[in-house]
């Protein structure tokens, strides 16, 4: 994707030192561009967890990233277990992507048979080169996939915009590139069709507004920000084809967890007939459990997030501004579960399927 006529994806080695890990902060968009140096495993897991990065197939890929430094750091003689630590360290940074818990468990596994600290720097540098790789053509494919389903909308409708809902920010800047909800939007795009995209601004970090319009605006892509709680009037009124959102951590029977506020949006959407569909790549599959609500585990984060909120002033410093009154307390649940029987369809880069697992393991058989 582009910023400014710039191609970028979020998350790379530095050109001039491979041994520093860069990403764009998140933290400060819309209004700053930062690009942040990463040295160390440790420094990683702070990005992950303080969400200077964020979006599972966003932080799966800086997983890997983070044990090529670890591979860096570690001692010669006890490289393994210093490596061992520094996978549990990382694992436990954001509980609900499970992008994160797959990768480290693919490199752990590849790792094993390492003899030398420098075979272990090789694999774990090779795993997060092609990793983002795959990252990429995959979330290329979900645009592909997708675009088929806007084509229908468009047919129904001809010479009017296909309005499209999303929740949070499943963008390029949730994955390595393209990202999963908006690629269908952006192929949509560039293939002349018209699309306009209601971003739900997404309390408490507003994801949406800061995130997802940033990237829609440097597309080009029509879009107007909404409050979180628009959207089911917007339903009633005819003004929604079709809702996109992604996932974090979808069981193989269909059960979605995302950012909180997408159960909400999947119920109005059944009651006012409007698709509901989860773009995903596999790798967000958790394909262990069956029960989203029961065994899912949902992230709980501080309070603050919720009391506070960031911004522009208008001397152009970015400031932080109380909300509530000083003591109140505040409860901030990062993701829900949305049950299979309200989702629609599931975009992954194999192809479109119904939520539900016969459907599912039709389309990725090796984890049946």
């Amino acid at each position: 994707m582009k910023i400014q006529g710039k191609a970028y994806q979020t998350i790379w080695l530095k050109e001039d030192n491979p041994e520093i890990v860069q990403i764009i902060d998140q933290r400060a968009l819309p209004h700053q561009f930062i690009i942040e140096d990463i040295h160390s495993c440790e420094q990683m897991g702070v990005a992950i967890k303080d969400m200077h990065l964020r979006g599972a197939p966003c932080i799966g890929a800086a997983a890997a990233y983070g044990m090529y430094l670890a591979a860096l750091e570690a001692p010669e003689n006890d490289f393994a277990n210093y490596l061992q630590q520094k996978g549990d360290y990382l694992n436990q940074t954001r509980p609900t992507a499970v992008d994160l818990a797959n990768t480290i468990r693919a490199i752990s596994k590849k790792l094993v048979a390492c003899k030398t600290k420098k075979e272990a720097i090789k694999i774990c540098l090779t795993y997060a080169i092609e990793a983002c790789v795959e990252s990429v053509e995959h979330c290329r494919l979900i645009g592909v996939h997708g675009l088929e389903i806007i084509k229908k909308l468009y047919a129904a409708k001809p010479n009017e915009p296909v309005n499209i809902l999303t929740h949070c920010n499943a963008g390029w800047m949730a994955c390595v590139d393209y990202g999963t909800a908006t690629s269908p939007i952006y192929a949509a795009h560039d293939a002349g069709i018209p699309v306009h995209v209601w971003v739900d601004e997404t309390r408490p970090r507003n994801q949406g507004a800061r995130i997802t319009a940033f990237e829609l605006l440097n597309h080009g892509v029509p879009h107007t920000v909404i409050p979180d709680n628009v959207g089911g009037h917007l339903m009633q009124h005819q003004q929604v084809d079709m809702v996109i959102v992604g996932s974090d951590r979808t069981t193989r029977t269909g059960d979605v967890a995302n950012k909180i506020g997408t159960y909400l949006k999947a119920l109005a959407a059944k009651d006012n007939k409007v698709p509901f569909y989860v773009a995903l790549p596999h790798s967000s599959f958790d394909w262990s459990i069956r029960d989203g609500i029961k065994e899912i585990p949902i992230e709980k984060r501080g309070a603050n997030e919720v009391s506070y909120i960031q911004g522009k002033a208008k001397d152009g410093s970015i400031q932080q501004v109380l909300l509530t009154p000083e003591n109140s307390p505040a409860l901030n649940y990062a993701f829900d579960v949305t049950p299979a029987h309200l989702v629609t369809g599931i975009i992954t880069e194999r192809g479109v399927c119904a939520a539900n697992e016969a459907a599912i393991l039709g389309l990725f058989p090796e984890y049946s």
